[in-house]
């Protein structure tokens, strides 16, 4: 209810001096409107039952088809006992929706921690678009839509504050998330374009797919694809309003991610949509702008490399998958490498096809690793050998990379004491929280 513009609408009100002149009628309605509270204001009285404590109840993520900018949804986290671990897991969306995290490459958490950014297919309807990003709370799991109308490309959360970047269109904005969530709150979200500031407009003939925000949040790099043997790597600097291209490409770029910790570093891989001849690459920017582009863990004709992220400011983490026969001649499993392409170490590998996804702590003593049928393991970086099982079933048993289920493509949380995941374990696909380090847990071999 916008009580200023119902006030507006009482015609005839006059205040001369500090007097309000108007009929006591029209004083009688200011009062109500501006001074009751608002449940007594909507009370609902149906056969002499008021409903009014319940007003809110029809605030519910489960709603099909509905795009509302900054609108607030109660709380839908349901948390279970795993049946083997005994830990405590949350799912944060247990909708009839298909929720799913931001790629494992980029941030989930807001700067201050408060809130969890992801996607969800709950407004998609014949006309309308498909997905948008929500955010969900980390103190009372309520759920606020962030984008609408044709929704973004490549949301990426902000480093140092509570700001996301994104394309609309040819544009780049910075969207002022931190206010929205506030104003959500208090229910005075306004347009969204008042969250909006255009930082540049690129040009036509471009079309950002990847994007990775440099560390010092002050310039942001994206890929764009020429054609199906030509990509190309650019860099747009916010403060001097500059678009520079930083290298041409001879094949298709995917997973571009820039270094959290070092300004003017990126990682990106060789996208073949399965195993690609040399997987992982490293560019570096010097301060005359010349980009180094060189490969990371350079691979073997029976290396299978996938899904590598930061692992600390000098340090990569990746996989050599071993799920089929041919690639189990040597070892496989979670392996990390520093940037300069040197000291490669081998952090675990587990049976049933081996691990899949890999995410670290911040301080690179943990590793939180997956396996197919969606099993959900904490490693100890240093101990190969120190591994715990946190919680299974996610993919519904699956025994290939290839089924339906969705990927757990887990990432840990800032401070190091939570993982975050999909899992179809409820449905076709939630997000879930399990802790790093709960109590009673069982360890396996």
């Amino acid at each position: 209810m916008n009580y200023l513009k119902k006030f507006k609408e009482i015609k005839n009100i006059q205040i001369s001096n500090g007097i309000l002149k108007t009929s006591r009628k029209k004083i009688i309605v200011v009062f109500i409107l501006f001074f009751l509270p608002a449940k007594l204001l909507f009370a609902q009285v149906i056969n002499g039952v008021d409903y009014s404590s319940r007003s809110e109840v029809d605030h519910t993520f489960d709603m099909a088809g509905e795009d509302n900018f900054g609108y607030r949804f109660a709380s839908e986290n349901y948390t279970y006992k795993d049946e083997v671990t005994g830990v405590t897991v949350n799912a944060l969306t247990t909708s009839r929706h298909k929720s799913s995290k931001i790629y494992q490459t980029h941030p989930q958490w807001t700067s201050d921690g408060k809130y969890i950014v992801f996607l969800s297919n709950r407004t998609k309807n014949e006309d309308g678009p498909k997905r948008q990003y929500y955010a969900v709370s980390t103190e009372n799991f309520e759920i606020v839509q962030i984008t609408t109308g044709e929704g973004v490309d490549n949301l990426h959360v902000g480093w140092k504050d509570n700001m996301a970047f994104y394309f609309k269109g040819k544009d780049l904005i910075e969207f002022n998330l931190g206010k929205l969530l506030k104003d959500s709150e208090t229910r005075t979200v306004g347009n969204v374009t008042d969250y909006e500031k255009v930082l540049y407009t690129i040009p036509e003939d471009l079309d950002p797919s990847g994007v990775g925000l440099d560390a010092s949040q002050e310039s942001l790099f994206f890929s764009n694809k020429k054609d199906d043997s030509h990509y190309e790597i650019y860099n747009i600097d916010f403060k001097n309003k500059k678009i520079t291209k930083t290298l041409d490409i001879p094949y298709r770029i995917g997973h571009l991610q820039a270094n959290p910790y070092k300004s003017g570093e990126l990682m990106y891989c060789w996208e073949t949509g399965g195993d690609a001849p040399q997987r992982i690459w490293y560019v570096t920017i010097d301060k005359n702008g010349k980009a180094t582009n060189k490969a990371l863990y350079n691979e073997k004709d029976n290396d299978w490399v996938t899904h590598e992220v930061f692992m600390g400011p000098d340090r990569v983490l990746f996989h050599l998958m071993g799920h089929i026969d041919r690639l189990n001649d040597h070892q496989t499993g979670i392996y990390s490498i520093k940037t300069d392409n040197t000291d490669l170490q081998f952090h675990g590998q587990t049976d049933g096809g081996g691990y899949w996804h890999c995410n670290a702590t911040p301080d690179a003593k943990w590793i939180a690793g997956d396996t197919f049928d969606g099993k959900l393991y904490r490693i100890n970086a240093n101990n190969p050998k120190d591994v715990v099982l946190l919680t299974q079933g996610h993919r519904s048993g699956s025994r290939s990379p290839f089924s339906n289920e969705p990927h757990l493509h887990q990432s840990v949380s800032p401070d190091g004491k939570w993982i975050l995941f999909n899992s179809s374990f409820l449905t076709e696909n939630d997000i879930m929280l399990v802790p790093m380090f709960p109590d009673n847990l069982k360890k396996t071999k």
